[in-house]
């Protein structure tokens, strides 16, 4: 092989590897896209932020109702109207998941009666939340209430929540085919965008950051327990 020929060989080598890298790139650039499946779960996770937000107001209400920021509660309680009840149980969970679920004819579709129960339920409970945290301040004969329906949804929603990510959603995503997943996938975001905005899910990781940062919650290092006592 002449010196030319070796140089034009080498040449297209190396624009062939380039092609290949970049397609390489746009391959993994193109599984960063978030499947209905892991959207569901981290809409979740937002959700459970809130309930811990729950559970951490229901301590601080029986200690000291009085300077306790009642609007911090209420914002909370917004926020898992608009974006738990309205948005993700009742135009993705009950619309599109739990009757295709039912279909199956599966252990799953046994839970999806009591999950619609349980979304109602909380419904009425997020009423009472917004109804009573609209004043200033929280009257002290108010506290423990509140603080006992704060901890009943934390209690159900946590059971709640782990059935669905661990039987529900394997369910639904199992009755479906690549196909209707992909569609859904796009359906999703469609619903997302109109009915949360384009970045709904951003918009609301941000909420539930500034809540807790108000509350003094967001340095969750906070939280790690201490070592057990020696035996």
């Amino acid at each position: 092989m002449n010196m030319v020929s070796r140089r034009r060989l080498l040449a297209g080598a190396g624009i062939l590897s380039i092609d290949l890298f970049m397609n390489g790139c746009a391959g993994k650039e193109d599984n960063k896209e978030v499947t209905a499946v892991e959207d569901l779960m981290r809409e979740h996770g937002i959700l459970r932020r809130a309930l811990f937000v729950y559970s951490e107001s229901a301590v601080r209400l029986r200690s000291d109702p009085s300077s306790f920021p009642v609007n911090a509660l209420q914002k909370t309680a917004k926020l898992f109207r608009s974006f738990g009840e309205d948005y993700h149980e009742k135009n993705l969970e009950e619309a599109y998941i739990f009757p295709a679920v039912n279909k199956t004819g599966a252990e799953a579709a046994s839970l999806t009666e009591i999950l619609v129960s349980q979304h109602r339920r909380g419904r009425e409970n997020t009423d009472y939340i917004l109804t009573i945290t609209q004043a200033a301040k929280l009257d002290s004969n108010d506290a423990n209430p509140v603080a006992l329906v704060l901890e009943s949804l934390v209690r159900m929603y946590r059971p709640h929540a782990a059935r669905e990510d661990t039987i529900i959603f394997p369910a639904w995503k199992q009755a479906l085919s690549s196909e209707d997943l992909g569609e859904l996938n796009e359906k999703f975001e469609d619903i997302e965008h109109q009915q949360l905005g384009e970045d709904g899910f951003e918009k609301a990781v941000r909420e539930i950051s500034k809540i807790e940062t108000e509350l003094g919650l967001s340095d969750f290092a906070q939280f790690t327990p201490s070592s057990p006592p020696s035996r």
